[in-house]
């Protein structure tokens, strides 16, 4: 099988797993040479149409584990990829597609970030090839750009003012259920074509995350002011003036945090049983794997 992101926050951790299950795992990557974890390295680019017949010759499932939130022009970017990988993938005979989407109802509310999500999820299986999407909302984790943004306001601020889309309420997940949920929807044949939202134990504010995220790291809650007024352009300069991640990334990922994410049908856990973790079991988590 192929795992596309293999580098990546939730790619890097999905190889292992799947190896442990007896899976022969290809990790693609745009520089082979430099790959320095499990799988096979194999040279590919998403970006790059001519690149990815060598990879998926012989596969039978492919994970599709990639985004671009760094580009103003990311939803193009991402159409144009996904539809490159679902007409490769059919014309090498996969069987099955695997996509990690995000959250929420499926209407005009969506951010453009989400609506991008939603727009791979039918490109990657317009040529034919059966996709399984899980949909998932904030994945806390190490290394994860949303979880590093909440970590870096925690630690570095004595106290927040916060923007009304604070309030919206989110269903965070560990990356350690997101990589148990992908591993056990590969090669599954009830999986096939079907879309499952995955999520963790607790429905939760942004101000809450903060306030629980804050316990942990600093042993107290952060105190958090909201106010009415502060655009999503506004609240990304601020976080790139707090933490390291850019302007337009963090403005992409703040348009989503209008819009409520949660889990509204639990199909996934008739497939694989077991409870998943709390917000503050991912946070020790995440806090214990980076060391700070």
């Amino acid at each position: 099988m192929l795992v596309t992101g293999a580098t990546g926050f939730v790619g890097s951790r999905l190889v292992p797993a799947l190896l442990e299950r007896g899976w022969n795992v290809r990790a693609m990557t745009r520089h082979p040479e430099t790959y320095d974890g499990e799988g096979e390295p194999v040279a590919g680019d998403v970006s790059d149409p001519g690149s990815l017949a060598a990879p998926l010759d012989g596969i039978d499932v492919a994970v599709y584990l990639v985004h671009s939130l760094d580009d103003d022009a990311f939803a193009e970017k991402d159409a144009e990829a996904a539809r490159a990988f679902g007409l490769a993938a059919a014309a090498c005979g996969v069987r099955q597609i695997v996509y990690l989407g995000g959250l929420g109802p499926d209407d005009a509310t969506l951010s453009a970030h989400l609506r991008s999500r939603r727009e791979v999820e039918r490109l990657l299986g317009e040529a034919g090839v059966p996709v399984t999407v899980l949909r998932a909302a904030i994945v806390v984790g190490a290394g994860g750009i949303s979880w590093e943004m909440t970590r870096q306001l925690v630690k570095n601020l004595p106290a927040m003012v916060v923007p009304k889309w604070a309030s919206t309420l989110t269903q965070p997940i560990a990356v350690d259920d997101v990589v148990r949920y992908l591993a056990g929807v590969v090669g599954l044949e009830e999986a096939l074509g079907r879309t499952f939202e995955i999520g963790g134990a607790d429905r939760l504010t942004y101000v809450e995350m903060l306030q629980q995220a804050s316990e942990v790291i600093r042993g107290r809650s952060v105190p958090v002011i909201t106010v009415p007024v502060l655009t999503p352009r506004l609240s990304s300069y601020w976080i790139a003036f707090v933490t390291n991640v850019d302007p337009t990334t963090g403005r992409n990922l703040i348009d989503s945090m209008g819009t409520e994410v949660v889990v509204t049908e639990d199909a996934i856990r008739d497939l694989l049983p077991g409870e998943p973790l709390s917000y503050a079991e991912a946070v020790r988590r995440a806090v214990a794997a980076r060391g700070a």
